[in-house]
């Protein structure tokens, strides 16, 4: 650690290093006690409905729109809508042994015969089940939102430990349901090489990331665009796109930065949302620090068909995307039509946005100095 180094050997570069370590040290701790909160709050919510529902005085008079209503009543507390309370209850069901990992000063406010929820006898998921604390402790709050929905015991416990042994990260164990590890790890003569296969091409979490979450950013009440740009790189061009775009003239009104949508389960950023007054349609803009793939437009594809069944209004023209790929001195411009076949329109579109070229120019031209226009 640098507390213990001999400060008289103590270089500048020793300097630097023992300062970004200490940095690096407390992000980790701050993170994780962030996630610890996030996950004993919605477990404790889960566990005060499960209660009411038990023995409330006035349950019947709501009963099944229990969770409308609350939700109805609670929009002033973030992450609260009746999707999310549904699975903070099944959180505080699936998981009982978190009870053990609620402090002191949190007991406090917990539902008065919450303990008694690990005294029941066990069953074969007890038997299975990890301890509340190292599941707290290892796992964030959208994690375990993933786990919970995976109805068979055996196979949530097989993704526990696998995730906790390798550190995955969110994204990593929501990739590694969808492949079916736990299934072909079934149907494989040799587990352990599997799991080592596995685990040697995981994504891990990065510790300075672990509170860049949707739940976290508004349990925090920060604003996503305030914390999402992935690198100084990605902050300049999209501050210098945003300026760009505006003085083009072609008729584009800012609307958002880093604009937060749910799609089912799963939040998507759109990094800057135009509303193009002389088309009447929204401008999707998705910019990707990297070479174009397939996902990156299927991605936009689906952002653009969102806010065409849920954001357009009367008198709307259906929105249109614009994908951004960059690499070294390169840019990759494409345009997401979200299946436009009317070949008029499209050709409207074509006329009113700016030019491919324009655009590729533009990017290059930023990579190669974002601060060029920053300078005195």
């Amino acid at each position: 650690m640098a507390a213990n180094m001999n400060l008289q050997n103590m270089d500048f570069d020793r300097l630097v290093a023992s300062i970004r370590q200490v940095h690096d040290s407390v992000a980790t701790q701050v993170g994780k006690a962030v996630n610890i909160s996030l996950t004993l709050r919605n477990w404790m919510i889960g566990a005060y409905i499960a209660e009411y529902e038990l023995c409330g005085d006035d349950r019947a008079k709501y009963g099944e729109t229990l969770l409308r209503d609350l939700a109805e009543r609670l929009t002033d507390i973030s992450n609260c809508n009746r999707r999310q309370l549904y699975d903070y209850l099944k959180l505080y069901r699936v998981y009982p042994q978190i009870v053990r990992s609620v402090s002191a000063q949190l007991q406090v406010i917990a539902p008065e015969h919450v303990a008694q929820v690990v005294k029941k006898v066990p069953t074969v998921s007890a038997q299975l089940a990890l301890p509340g604390e190292k599941l707290v402790n290892s796992l964030s709050y959208s994690h375990l939102k993933l786990l919970v929905d995976l109805d068979d015991d055996l196979k949530r416990a097989f993704y526990e430990i696998e995730c906790i042994r390798g550190n995955w990260s969110v994204r990593e164990l929501k990739r590694q349901i969808a492949s079916l590890y736990y299934e072909r790890s079934g149907l494989s003569k040799d587990k352990k090489k599997l799991s080592a296969l596995v685990q040697s091409s995981a994504e891990q979490a990065a510790p300075k990331l672990a509170i860049r979450d949707p739940y976290i950013f508004e349990f925090l009440g920060i604003k996503p665009s305030e914390v999402m740009a992935e690198s100084e790189l990605e902050d300049a061009l999209l501050n210098k796109l945003q300026d760009f775009l505006l003085e083009l003239g072609h008729g584009f009104c800012f609307e958002a930065r880093q604009k937060r949508i749910l799609i089912g389960d799963t939040y998507g950023f759109i990094d800057l949302v135009f509303y193009h007054r002389i088309l009447k349609c929204h401008v999707l803009i998705d910019l990707k620090i990297e070479d174009f793939s397939h996902e990156n437009i299927g991605q936009l594809n689906t952002y653009v068909s969102w806010y065409r069944k849920n954001m357009m209004a009367d008198g709307d023209n259906q929105p249109i995307g614009i994908l951004l790929c960059t690499q070294k001195d390169q840019a990759l411009v494409e345009y997401a039509l979200a299946g436009m076949d009317n070949s008029m329109f499209v050709s409207k579109y074509q006329l009113e946005l700016p030019r491919k070229e324009d655009i590729q120019k533009f990017l290059e031209e930023t990579i190669k100095d974002p601060d060029e226009n920053e300078k005195p």
